[in-house]
């Protein structure tokens, strides 16, 4: 996998939920700050404004797509000045992925027609990546550009319009493509800045890159700082700064932090042996493989697997509710 695929694929917990809202004016809505949550806002018909504390209102029309990758908090509303409420804790929870809600004066009209969703984030396994966003990405709707986008929000529009045969399979996928769509719009289309450091120079930096993504192929592999700088065409001194320089960490304290990080997931969603997961992971011995957990993660393996089966949702039970 490259390595934005593979972030996005690590970090969540859980499948993603949606709802289609009905905006109806006046309204104004504010959405709290939820660390655990990276949701996202598409507008699908109308037109609303995004407010934040520390930045001018930003109008939205159909297409805009919002990100918000750490569960900052925001505000929505059908003009500036509109007053804002807090949303109803029932927004998400429990709802199926082609569900809707509606909020205003129906009597009005419907003004502003939104997807809302979000994905769960296990804390302790955010990417560095996902910490270096803005806390609101914002990517607006422009004719000829980022199709492939465009076709994802096309496609969640319409099956959330309503239940339709292989529903429940395609709104995940379609979901998962929306956030990638939108990551890689961002990333391509990033303000020009100074060089300097941070996760979306490194991925359009060609050798730490080429590192990042060799790491995030074969993660098993013996890796050294020398065999990393080869995949980089770089020698050791230059590749370990640069990569420092724009990771903000060393190249075999990624690869160890990553290592740990796939470890985890396996522990949580598969049946290998301890043994089988160190292996996976680029461990000779489950013993130093236990060591290398505990230290990363607080707990040993083994209960670290136990403490995931304990929490997890029982058959049946839906995740808790996410903001948009």
């Amino acid at each position: 996998m490259d390595i934005l695929s593979d972030v996005i694929s690590a970090v969540r917990t859980g499948r993603p939920e949606a709802v289609r809202v009905e905006w109806h004016s006046p309204w104004g809505m504010r959405f709290p700050a939820d660390p655990g949550t990276a949701g996202f806002m598409v507008v699908l018909q109308g037109s609303c404004w995004l407010i934040q504390t520390y930045d001018e209102p930003v109008p939205l029309g159909p297409g805009d797509v919002l990100f918000s990758p750490r569960g900052d908090g925001y505000a929505m509303a059908d003009t500036p000045s509109s007053q804002l409420a807090d949303p109803p804790g029932e927004l998400l929870a429990d709802a199926d992925l082609s569900a809707s809600a509606s909020f205003g004066d129906a009597l009005g009209g419907v003004s502003t027609v939104t997807l809302c969703g979000g994905y769960r984030l296990d804390p302790q396994r955010t990417h560095p990546l996902l910490r270096d966003l803005p806390a609101t990405i914002h990517v607006p709707a422009r004719v000829g550009r980022h199709p492939e986008l465009r076709a994802a929000v096309d496609i969640l529009g319409a099956e959330i319009a309503g239940s339709r045969l292989g529903a429940d399979a395609i709104m995940p996928v379609a979901l998962d493509m929306l956030l990638l769509y939108l990551l890689r719009a961002w990333f391509e289309e990033r303000p020009a800045r100074q060089a300097g450091s941070g996760w979306a120079d490194a991925l359009a930096d060609p050798a730490v890159s080429a590192a990042l993504n060799a790491i995030h192929r074969e993660p098993a592999q013996p890796w050294t700082v020398q065999t990393l700088a080869d995949e980089a065409r770089l020698s050791r001194a230059a590749f370990s700064r640069r990569f420092a320089t724009l990771t903000g960490q060393p190249p075999m304290t990624y690869l160890t932090w990553w290592r740990l990080t796939i470890a985890a997931e396996l522990l949580r969603e598969s049946g290998a042996s301890l043994g089988q997961v160190a292996t996976r992971v680029g461990y000779a011995s489950e013993f130093a493989f236990a060591n290398a957990f505990k230290r990363q993660h607080g707990v040993a393996p083994g209960k670290f697997r136990r403490q995931s089966r304990d929490s997890a949702p029982v058959a049946g039970q839906r995740p808790s509710a996410v903001n948009t």
